[in-house]
Formats: structure tokens, C-alpha cells, sequence
């Protein structure tokens, strides 16, 4: 259940067995990988829908491999939102596709985590693993970036393709443009029919009626239209070199006219045709009033009254409003309340050592619980292994080997079977240890620079760590989430809790 009361779907996962023939020979059991995950992924109360096996596969290159394939797509799809492995080098060896998978994960909103390095992108210490991984990712994809645009400008220039498809209409051959037979009636006619009936909805339902496509067999729309309307190439004159990708936002800006380059090709429809295109969207554009653009509180969609009823800033106003029972904070007063609960983000420093003296004891006692289970384990063997080369040398009879070999096989079996357990517990203790502290040390940051952020970065440590805010007649009670607990109860490690704070405020003013 969460802090709202609302009860939580089992989280579906994946787990990741990579285990290379040089590995198998040191003596590392594919199973015994997949124990220690299935046991993780059990006492975080995850549910393991799917094994993907790459036995035998060196960590080189595996992105192309049919079940790392096979992943990314029940990723996409859904039917994973979580992948486990036991160390990073098992998921690959290769730093690049290592980048590869994690802003995959991340774009999709799944969590990767590996258990050998207590990295768990579930809680805050993950995630900083992710702004880690995303900030070199970032830096290589900019400086490729910048190698590529400075020669862009000349490419352009020289009438050479710089990337990217050849508009809609016309296709790349022998690194020109030429008009596309197939293509280039149809854009005739979508400048025809806009002439005509002077509306892009409607040229879009035409095209789409008479059956005709885009490139990539969608429907066309209006936006479609939009664009190609405005796109000189038909009439003779391709544009280049005139946007660039903003790589972060995943978006592209238009870069100033000065920069433009222009590049003489086969003309598809006349200049006048055109032009008279042309000047009828610029007239419509001019005409069309474009909607304000909504402000974005900072609190909405996490105000609560405590009525139940949420709390909306209305137009003009300068407080967050029931429409309920009328009940109303001042927007700067609730920001200050939750830059107050960021401060004290846990609890007092005595009770917050306790906590981690109690983690480190916890994690001794179970560190020293898997030594004894391997040590044990050792004996075991070597007394099996004893037994049988008696039983080779023919010192001992089938029957008293067998007596000797089942209790200790049977022993064998069990230990083999804990250990995985026992060190998946330690797995979560470790990495609830780490995620607790970063969230620690992020709060007491945060504290220090809030006034100085932008709205926008506010807004989404809002998002990433508030579960429901709550406002009283005279106090406001403000639940924040991902705050794990370093304890076990009956073997499995406790839910991550929110933490819940409530604070007096004054409504003078």
C-alpha cells in the first residue's frame, strides 16, 4: 500500500544471466546467478516474469544477441519495468552498449539493477547512477556532435547529403535530389487541393480518402500538410543546414536565416503554385490566436486538502485553493514548509547513527552467515570428494559410499540453495544502506541551494520524491517517498516507507 492508501501492482521483472565460458570455468553456476536474483527480486516483492539466458556469450558485444533483443522489446512493450543482474559486467563488458542499455531504461521508466555493485535505480542511489551513466552518454554524444556539425555547413554547401531522409517527394540518388516518380504527383496534388479548399484538415482527409500514404505508410495530417507546404524544395530550391537537434529535450530548434543554405534542384511544381501556398498559411498563421500557455505550480497534483478534495492555484490567485470547503495555503508559505521538511528529511542525528550502526550489524551478521554457509559447503565437498575416490580405489563398497555420498548430497543441495537467499539479503540490506544515505546527503544539498533553482528542476525533485501533501486548517502534513528502512522482518527486507512529517504554519497574511 502506498502512503494515499492505494495499493501498489507487483512490480514485473527480468532477470539477466550472462555467464561467459571463461566464467563457467572458474567454476560460476548460471544457476547459482539466478538464485541470488530471484531471491532479490523476492524480497523486494517483485514478481520475475521472464529469464533471459546468454550462457556461454562473451559481455563484448551482446546487444545484437537474440535474447538481449528479446528484452528490449518485452521492455518496450511493457511486460518488464525492471532487469537484475548480478554485477554490471554481466549485463556487457562493452562501455558503450552499457550506455546504450541505460538510457534505454531510462527513456522507457524501468530500473536496472545490479547486485555486486548495489546499484538499484529504483531508489535514490540508482538513480543518481542513471544521471551519472546519462551525463557521460551526454558528453560522448556531444563531442560527436560537434564534429559532425562543423561539417554540416560544408556538406550543405557542396549540395551533399548531411543526413536525414530527402523530403517527401523527392529521393537521394547518386548524392543528389531528384524527384521521386511515386512521391512527386502526390505532393503536386497536396498543394493543388490546399489552393483549392484552403484548409490542411481537409487536404489531409483528401489524400488519406483517395488512398495515397505517407512515406512511412502512416495517414496524413494536417501537421504533415503543414510542413510540406512550407518546404521549398518542391519548387525548385532545397533548404539545408537550417535546424539542430536539441540531443536533451529530444527536440530541434531552427537555427538563424544567416546560417541557412539553399541548393538549386529539379523544381516538382511551379514557383507561382507555391508561393500562393505559401502566403495563404502565413496569412492563417497570423490570424490563429495561440492558446496562453498554462502555468505549471509547483505543488499541483500533490495538494491535498485535508478533506480529501486536491488543491488548484486558481487564475490570479496566490494560494493553493479548496474548492471544496475553501480551505487555502499561500503558495510561498507551503513552498517554505516543504524546504523546511527537506531539512529535516529524517530524523535526529542520534536516531539516524542508530539506524546505521543497526544497517552495519545487520549486514556483519549476514556477511558472516554466508562465510560459514561457503565454508561449510568447502567441507562438504571435499568429504564427498573423499568418499568417492575410497569408492574408486575400491576401499569402500557401493553400499557404504551410497550412505556416505546421500546425506552429504542432500546437505550439498540445501546450502547451495541458501546461499543465494542469504547473499540477495545482504544485496538488499547494502544497497537500502547506500540509497538511504544518498537521500541523506541530496536532502541536506537541496536545502542549501533551493532558492536558487529554477522552477522547472523544483518541479521534478517534487515529482521524484513527494507522494502527497496534505493541508490542515493550521498544519500541513507532507509524505515524501523512497526513504528504505535497513531492517529485515521474517527474511525479507522491509518495504521502502515514506517518510511523514507534519508542521505547524502560521496563516497570518
Amino acid at each position: 500500500m502506498t502512503a494515499s492508501g492505494v495499493r501498489e501492482e507487483p512490480k514485473c521483472v527480468g532477470i539477466w544471466i550472462r555467464v561467459s565460458t571463461e566464467d563457467q570455468a572458474r567454476g560460476e553456476s548460471p544457476e547459482h546467478h539466478e538464485k541470488r536474483a530471484r531471491a532479490y527480486a523476492e524480497a523486494r516483492g517483485w514478481t520475475v516474469v521472464e529469464t533471459y539466458r546468454l550462457e556461454a556469450v562473451s559481455g563484448k558485444s551482446v546487444m545484437g544477441h537474440a535474447e538481449a533483443k528479446r528484452m528490449l522489446a518485452d521492455l518496450r512493450k511493457g511486460a518488464i519495468s525492471g532487469l537484475v543482474f548480478s554485477k554490471l559486467a554481466r549485463l556487457a563488458r562493452n562501455t558503450k552498449e552499457l550506455l546504450e542499455f541505460s538510457e534505454i531504461f531510462r527513456a522507457c521508466g524501468a530500473d536496472l539493477v545490479s547486485l555486486q555493485e548495489a546499484i538499484d535505480t529504483s531508489s535514490p542511489a540508482g538513480r543518481l547512477f542513471f544521471t551519472m551513466i546519462a551525463a557521460m552518454a551526454q558528453w560522448e554524444r556531444e563531442e560527436i556532435a560537434e564534429r559532425v556539425q562543423a561539417s554540416v555547413p560544408i556538406r550543405a554547401k557542396l549540395g551533399k547529403p548531411i543526413g536525414g531522409a530527402a523530403p517527401f517527394g523527392y529521393r537521394w540518388r547518386d548524392k543528389k535530389l531528384e524527384p521521386d516518380p511515386d512521391e512527386a504527383p502526390v505532393r503536386v496534388l497536396l498543394h493543388e487541393l490546399f489552393l483549392e479548399h484552403r484548409r490542411k484538415k481537409t487536404v489531409a482527409r483528401l489524400l488519406n480518402k483517395r488512398g495515397y500514404r505517407t512515406r512511412n505508410g502512416s495517414l496524413f495530417s494536417d501537421t504533415t500538410v503543414s510542413r510540406l507546404l512550407e518546404d521549398p524544395t518542391a519548387k525548385g530550391l532545397h533548404r539545408a543546414n537550417y535546424t539542430r537537434t536539441d540531443d536533451r529535450r529530444k527536440n530541434w530548434t531552427v537555427k538563424p536565416e544567416s546560417e541557412w543554405v539553399y541548393n538549386a534542384v529539379e523544381p516538382i511544381i511551379s514557383e507561382e503554385l507555391w508561393d500562393q501556398c505559401a502566403r495563404l498559411v502565413a496569412s492563417q498563421r497570423a490570424n490563429v490566436k495561440r492558446p496562453a500557455r498554462k502555468s505549471q505550480h509547483l505543488f499541483a497534483g500533490y495538494a491535498f486538502c485535508d478533506c480529501g478534495q486536491k488543491m488548484y492555484v486558481w487564475a490570479a490567485s496566490p494560494k493553493y485553493i479548496c474548492s471544496a470547503c475553501r480551505n487555502k495555503i499561500p503558495i510561498a508559505d507551503l513552498e517554505a514548509v516543504y524546504r523546511e521538511q527537506l531539512h529535516h528529511f529524517l530524523v535526529s542525528p542520534d536516531e539516524i547513527d542508530a539506524h546505521d550502526r543497526a544497517a552495519v550489524e545487520a549486514m556483519d551478521e549476514k556477511a558472516r552467515l554466508i562465510a560459514s554457509a561457503e565454508s561449510e559447503l568447502k567441507r562438504i565437498e571435499a568429504e564427498d570428494e573423499t568418499a568417492f575416490q575410497l569408492y574408486a580405489a575400491g576401499e569402500l563398497s557401493k553400499e557404504d559410499f551410497g550412505r556416505r555420498h546421500r546425506p552429504l548430497s542432500e546437505r550439498r543441495t540445501q546450502l547451495e540453495d541458501e546461499l543465494p537467499r542469504l547473499q540477495a539479503q545482504l544485496d538488499v540490506l547494502r544497497i537500502s544502506a547506500v540509497s538511504r544515505q544518498e537521500a541523506l546527503g541530496e536532502a541536506r544539498d537541496l536545502t542549501t541551494r533551493w532558492g536558487s533553482l529554477p522552477h522547472e528542476e523544483k518541479r521534478q525533485i517534487v515529482e521524484a520524491i513527494t507522494d502527497r501533501i496534505v493541508i490542515g486548517k493550521a498544519d500541513v502534513e507532507i509524505t515524501l517517498l523512497h526513504l528504505p528502512e535497513a531492517g529485515t522482518s521474517g527474511g525479507k527486507a522491509t518495504r521502502p516507507q515514506g517518510f511523514m512529517a507534519a508542521t505547524s504554519w502560521n496563516r497570518a497574511g
